[in-house]
């Protein structure tokens, strides 16, 4: 591969950060004349009300790692991925879900709007998120069928719509850590590999065996996301999470720290880290963005 300048970590998620919310306005924005205003209020008050965006940032980290850049392409799978992922948010905070009332440190959708408008607006994302890849003028045909197979496998019920719901079936119940991952490599974890996966995709320049290891790069950070969002939910105050804290232990979920101990899950966030940077190694400094997103993840503190 091609030698790349070296972009501060810094420096890649504002650039990543800045494209992905262009892209997301330019979305909304199209679909005004004709729509209801509420539903595409709803729409951007959870689409674009902040978040860390890791899924779109991966997705350009991983199109780097293969060689590629940031493109009008790329930019469309982000906002694909950001779609998906603003919907189940609005999804799992509803009442017969999780029942938060709190999101990014604002009322959750149902709360600002209501509950109907709210699950109207997460259908309207999940939508949205099929329409971008589907109608992306920077993707051949081929490639764009690829990227909606990806992401259907990811959000549906072989991915994170399954975890959500075994998630929801194993509250007040025990689970053994085989269990609790699988749930996790399902809720979590699918549609951040699938972040990684279609990033790379995307460029036309992955090969098999580039697409295998950053699958299990992907794996990785994917169950080491959710470990440290369980640490969060034990160490972190409301104000800093933006959500309510103590919020799996008020539902009497399992968590890794339930099953481990908070310095098992750190130990085992810290072991899922060291995997992720051995599938890399077979790529080159293209690659050490990938590598700092995976410290990044399980370093955070929100």
């Amino acid at each position: 591969m091609t030698s790349v300048t070296k972009i501060p970590l810094a420096e890649f998620l504002s650039e990543s950060q800045t494209r992905i919310d262009r892209t997301l306005d330019a979305a909304l924005s199209s679909l005004t004349t004709g729509s209801e205003p509420s539903l595409i209020e709803a729409m951007r008050y959870s689409l674009l009300n902040g978040g860390k965006r890791i899924r779109p940032v991966l997705a350009y980290a991983s199109a780097r790692a293969v060689g590629g850049s940031f493109t009008p392409a790329i930019d469309q799978v982000a906002c694909a991925l950001e779609c998906i992922h603003a919907y189940s948010l609005i999804h799992d905070d509803l009442p017969a879900m999780d029942d938060d009332d709190l999101r990014r440190g604002k009322p959750t959708c149902h709360i600002a709007f209501n509950e109907a408008t709210a699950i109207l607006a997460g259908d309207a994302l999940q939508a949205q998120a099929f329409q971008s890849l589907s109608s992306a003028p920077a993707l051949d045909s081929d490639t764009r069928l690829q990227l909606v197979q990806q992401l259907a496998q990811a959000s549906g019920a072989q991915g994170m719509v399954g975890g959500q719901a075994i998630d929801l079936a194993s509250v007040n119940s025990a689970l053994t850590l085989e269990q609790l991952q699988h749930m996790h490599n399902l809720k979590t974890g699918a549609l951040i590999a699938a972040s990684v996966i279609m990033g790379a995709t995307a460029t036309g320049r992955a090969s098999p065996a580039h697409l295998a290891s950053l699958k299990t790069y992907a794996d990785a950070i994917g169950l080491a996301f959710q470990v440290q969002d369980d640490i969060l939910d034990v160490t972190a105050d409301t104000a800093t999470l933006g959500k309510q804290q103590g919020a799996d232990i008020a539902l009497n979920k399992p968590t890794y720290v339930s099953l481990l101990g908070l310095e098992g899950a750190q130990q085992k966030a810290r072991d899922l880290h060291q995997q992720a940077l051995t599938a890399l190694g077979d790529f080159d400094e293209q690659a050490d963005t990938l590598r700092e997103l995976s410290a990044y993840i399980v370093e955070r503190d929100k």
